[in-house]
């Protein structure tokens, strides 16, 4: 039997790929926890096999403990002034053992044995696995979105997990099973069970991490960004300095037209960002005839809206509001429900009628009932939303529908505004169009100059 043994653990380790000790642990603990079975109660058993001859023995054991903290676990415990009366240099932390029958393999259950010995070899590959890609010293953890545990996303990169925490997505950002994402890593967790690498979209770090891979000059040590503050998902400032006086920090951050800044904060629905800026400043970032802004514009190809920390206040005082009018009709709750859904980060119908449910019953303030009813009314009020929209779309003629560059969703919110042909699209000013569709200046000119065709050609 015991030759039989030394061999099983080398077909093992020769099967999966590693080591012999981890084979010899494995198997191991499956007696050791096959002897604890039957001793019962919770024992604290040892197995100790002999490398080159594949005998073994098996302990009990019992920790020494300081009398002060008594007895927690009498099973496998013992006090200081008790273990010293058998052994008199013995000392805290210490283990008394006592050699006892041992079980053998067979009386295991082979498949008892079976299952113990690959779980530990699964730990040991894990670990592995964690220990080789730690050792590349990447700070962003580049991944799939595998599944959704608890609220949490587990995103997987070749065989290696991570852990992004609901608490540390972007706000208003739906990921779903498949997508790709990137993300900070946060810390390394090697006593979690689950993924040990634990992910961030939103920690300052993420975005120190983004524009040191955008901006070689940083990594050369030309620049150095010494600090970054961040509202995930709406804005963020970083300081940097330039060591080098041939280097412009902030130009060379941006990007030739933007190119840098773009690849790392992309607000892709409208292309534009605000600009929050003090009220004594103010004149100084519009500049003569708007020229500042129109410059920065040009150059990152964004619409970019200057406004005072007062107006940036209103503004998103006014969208909260328009989100809560829309829960509050259509959904027909009162403001304090809508108030609630905003708090916990839902912006619109579609989030509250196909976030994954588990995710909805999370949420303190709503009970399995009143989360069940909220997607029910969210998914009744999309689907007559889509009724009125079909029957809006009907109203746009065919010329309109057939402009190359239109999707269902810009016709319909062009029909809102009025706009049913192309002559009607073609009339539009550019900012116009921009206010009704939400699309980037230059998609809307390049839009309504392509309506204007037929004038020219007919």
């Amino acid at each position: 039997m015991n030759r039989e043994l030394l061999m099983l653990v080398d077909a093992i380790a020769r099967e999966k790929s590693v080591e012999l000790e981890v084979v010899f642990a494995a198997v191991e603990a499956a007696l050791a926890s096959a002897s604890k079975k039957l001793q019962g109660g919770e024992a604290d058993i040892r197995v100790a096999i002999d490398r080159d001859t594949g005998d073994y023995e098996t302990f009990r054991r019992w920790l020494v403990v300081p009398d002060s903290a008594g007895l927690q676990n009498p099973d496998a415990e013992e006090l200081l002034s008790d273990a010293r009366d058998r052994i008199g240099d013995i000392e805290e932390g210490d283990y008394i053992e006592e050699a006892i029958e041992s079980v053998t393999i067979g009386r295991i259950g082979a498949q008892a044995a079976k299952q113990v010995i690959l779980q530990k070899i699964r730990d040991a590959e894990r670990e592995q696995l964690l220990n080789d890609f730690l050792s590349r010293g990447d700070k962003i953890f580049v991944g799939t979105v595998k599944r959704l545990d608890k609220g949490d996303l587990i995103v997987e990169s070749g065989r290696v997990e991570g852990r992004l925490r609901r608490s540390e997505m972007i706000a208003k950002e739906n990921l779903r099973t498949g997508d790709r994402v990137r993300a900070f890593i946060l810390e390394v967790d090697t006593t979690q069970r689950g993924p040990q690498i634990m992910l961030s979209r939103s920690a300052p770090g993420f975005m120190i991490e983004l524009f040191r891979h955008e901006v070689p000059e940083i990594e050369q040590g030309l620049l150095e960004i010494k600090s970054c503050a961040r509202d995930a998902g709406s804005r963020a400032k970083i300081a940097v300095v330039s060591y080098d006086k041939r280097v412009d920090p902030i130009g060379t951050c941006v990007g030739v037209r933007g190119s840098r800044v773009q690849s790392i904060v992309v607000d892709e629905e409208k292309h534009a960002m605000d600009v929050v800026v003090d009220e004594e400043n103010l004149a100084i970032a519009i500049g003569r005839g708007g020229q500042n802004v129109r410059l920065a514009s040009e150059l990152t190809g964004w619409r970019i809206n200057i406004m005072s920390s007062e107006e940036s206040q209103e503004k998103q005082a006014n969208e909260t509001e328009a989100i809560r009018k829309l829960f509050v009709e259509k959904l027909d709750v009162d403001a304090e429900v809508a108030d609630i859904l905003i708090s916990e980060g839902f912006t619109s119908l579609e989030e509250v009628a196909y976030v994954p449910l588990n995710e909805m019953l999370e949420m303190e303030s709503f009970d399995e009932d009143t989360v069940s009813e909220l997607r029910t009314r969210a998914k009744d009020a999309l689907l007559t939303m889509e009724i009125v929209n079909e029957e809006r779309l009907e109203s746009v003629s065919q010329d309109l529908r057939d402009l190359e560059g239109l999707d269902a969703d810009t016709i319909s919110k062009l029909a809102t505004g009025g706009v049913h042909t192309r002559d009607d699209l073609a009339d539009l000013a550019v900012d116009e169009l921009t206010e009704m569709t939400g699309m980037g200046d230059d998609a809307a000119k390049a839009l309504i100059m392509k309506a204007r065709e037929h004038w020219f050609t007919a």
